[in-house]
């Protein structure tokens, strides 16, 4: 986004009733907000930039442009890749102590090769003294877990595979 269209979004947002704005375009993301007047009046602004921006320099070779094609091309197959396991993956919903089994000592509710059906328990984590079943959002099969028994775990930690 050029800057005499940022300040002109800028100028709209503090001459008028509107108290935030926001606006996202391939370049990347602008929210004004207008502030209280505590400060000077003025609306604030903030800019996310894009994830990825590959701009190519006038003074790039052809082989030089073609590696950052080639790079961009292959980060974007890198994020379907992990989009695709995102989607299979079980992730802890708060942080706490992994247990694979229900009781010390015992066996493992679940174990790489095992299949699962919605709703199964996966594993226990313990967070305050409470022992909370984590079960299976999706049926399949689990084929990696992550963690080992009596590990401690954060939120949104991965746990395990299921495909």
């Amino acid at each position: 986004m050029d800057l005499r269209k940022l300040k002109t979004l800028i100028d709209l947002v503090s001459e008028s009733n509107i108290s935030e704005l926001e606006i996202t375009e391939a370049e990347g993301k602008v929210r004004i907000v207008k502030s209280d007047g505590a400060a000077s009046g003025q609306p604030m602004m903030m800019m996310q930039a894009p994830a990825m921006a590959a701009i190519p320099t006038p003074m790039a070779s052809s082989q030089s442009l073609a590696s950052a094609q080639a790079s961009a091309a292959s980060a974007a197959e890198s994020e379907a890749a992990a989009a695709a396991t995102a989607e299979a993956t079980v992730t802890s919903p708060m942080v706490g102590t992994f247990y694979r089994s229900s009781t010390p000592g015992g066996k493992p509710l679940v174990d790489v090769g095992s299949t699962v059906k919605v709703g199964e328990p996966l594993c226990i984590i313990e967070a305050m003294k409470i022992m909370n079943e984590i079960e299976a959002d999706r049926a399949g099969t689990v084929t990696r877990v992550f963690c080992e028994n009596g590990q401690a775990v954060e939120f949104g930690q991965p746990l395990f595979i299921i495909e």
